[in-house]
């Protein structure tokens, strides 16, 4: 039952990537599109004030120009997209046509965090192959048990009551205890015990395994949190604040073209590190899940 459950646990896991996945691709599709249809936005205002003898002829070029970075990572995110719902779909063993399979879910991060030793103490309680290891422990034991009996000798008694005349009747009572000149028994006895060492042995080196994934899903989740609460804090509002400010600037000349295409590739950094950092979380978010054993990380 525990190694099913295992198995269950690992299957989970890999659905649950491939799910995450699809989530950050539609994220990163969504960015782009974005991205894309702002830059048009600017290409516009830019077309116009060309017309009107505002900008010259090479700034308006080097503008059309940069366009191609985000018609190029808009079809690479609607391939990576297509690829992770392909993924999935395969885990799932759906035959639904890519084009009319979607996924919804929350694509964000929770920065609410038990102390490691919750967790730990969670793993010890509820991973399925630390209790099958438990349980061949117990095994091993019962085992033992049945060979030391198998190996065991009892004595035999036997009671008589009879008349025989002419003697009126009688009382017989035997004992008898048999001789082991050879235990047949004994190297049953000695496999059994050593399979006891064994897997209390196994059973040690689950339990190391458990804490070592515990802690390194951990670590990771922690680390992932700590890179992303500034970003959301500060560092997504900052960057739009710097793009629109330095487009303003360029738009009534206090700023040069660089300055604008160098705010605008900052932005869509800043952007893309938020949507995979995200992406990141959820997975380790998910790793996590699969070293406790359970749910603990929605």
């Amino acid at each position: 039952m525990s190694e099913q459950q295992d198995l269950e646990r690992n299957l989970l896991f890999n659905l649950r990537g491939a799910f995450v996945a699809t989530l950050q691709a539609k994220a990163v599709l969504q960015v782009a599109k974005d991205n894309l249809e702002y830059y048009d936005h600017v290409l516009k205002i830019s077309s116009d004030r060309y017309q009107a003898g505002d900008i010259a002829q090479i700034d308006l070029d080097r503008l059309e120009l940069q366009r191609v970075q985000y018609e190029s990572d808009l079809q690479s995110a609607d391939v990576n997209l297509r690829t992770a719902k392909i993924q999935l779909l395969t885990l799932l063993n759906d035959r639904t046509p890519v084009d009319q399979f979607d996924v919804a879910g929350v694509f964000d991060f929770s920065d609410q965090m038990e102390a490691l030793d919750a967790y730990r103490q969670m793993a010890l309680d509820g991973r399925p192959d630390l209790k099958a290891a438990v349980q061949a422990v117990d095994k091993a034991q019962t085992d033992y048990k049945l060979a030391e009996a198998n190996g065991s000798t009892d004595p035999t008694f036997s009671f008589d009551v009879g008349r025989n005349p002419p003697i009126d009747a009688y009382i017989g009572f035997d004992v008898n205890f048999p001789l082991r000149i050879f235990d047949r028994n004994q190297g049953e006895k000695l496999r059994t015990k050593i399979d006891i060492t064994r897997n209390q042995r196994l059973r040690d080196a689950a339990e190391a395994q458990v804490f070592s994934d515990v802690d390194s899903a951990y670590a990771t989740l922690n680390s992932n949190v700590i890179l992303l609460r500034p970003y959301k804090q500060k560092y997504l509002a900052q960057a739009v604040r710097v793009r629109d400010t330095i487009f303003f600037s360029y738009q009534h000349g206090g700023a040069s073209l660089l300055d604008f295409i160098n705010a605008e590739t900052d932005y869509r950094t800043v952007e893309l590190s938020y949507v995979n950092l995200v992406g990141s979380y959820m997975t380790s978010a998910a790793q996590l899940n699969l070293a406790v054993g359970r749910e603990v990380i929605q």
